[in-house]
């Protein structure tokens, strides 16, 4: 399912026009990002968190020269579902 038909779904589901329902999307996903950028955590009781995990530096290879690099530390976002959302699949 891409971006549109998720749109789609929420609009026919909750009874709004694609364009209300684009904007709530475009707002959630503005939201989470704006909340993980700072370091937060989003959570949603009963689908899951949203969070941030730090990765350390670390020496890699190059597959091409087998040469080692450096890889810098990073932050990336990550989902941990809930465990309703776990059952539901399950």
């Amino acid at each position: 399912m891409n971006k549109s038909e998720f749109i789609d779904a929420i609009a026919t589901s909750a009874n709004l026009s694609k364009a209300d329902a684009g904007r709530a999307v475009d707002a959630m996903v503005s939201v989470i990002t704006d909340t993980l950028n700072k370091g937060e955590a989003v959570n949603l009781v009963g689908f899951g968190s949203f969070l941030v995990r730090d990765r350390a530096a670390r020496t890699g290879l190059n597959p091409r020269t087998k040469e080692t690099i450096e890889i810098a530390a990073s932050r990336a976002p990550a989902f941990k579902p809930g465990k309703t959302l776990k059952d539901a699949l399950n």
